[in-house]
């Protein structure tokens, strides 16, 4: 377990939120993440994901004028 962190340690690695990451881990957008009983354990070197540009359905683009 030396090569993982919690969420709340990868909470403030990546600047964000505990629910953020969660969020992230249950979408499956960070390779490696498992989640133990309530616990995800993120591996040490795991980059923090990026958005992929794609709006939920309903949601109308912002105009950047």
């Amino acid at each position: 377990m030396d090569n993982y962190i919690g969420a709340r340690e990868a909470a403030a690695k990546w600047n964000v939120t505990v629910r953020q990451v969660q969020r992230i881990c249950q979408a499956g957008m960070i390779p490696g993440a498992t989640l133990f009983i309530n616990a995800w354990a993120i591996p040490k070197n795991a980059p923090k994901p990026t958005r992929t540009g794609k709006l939920k359905p309903g949601r109308k683009p912002m105009n950047k004028d």
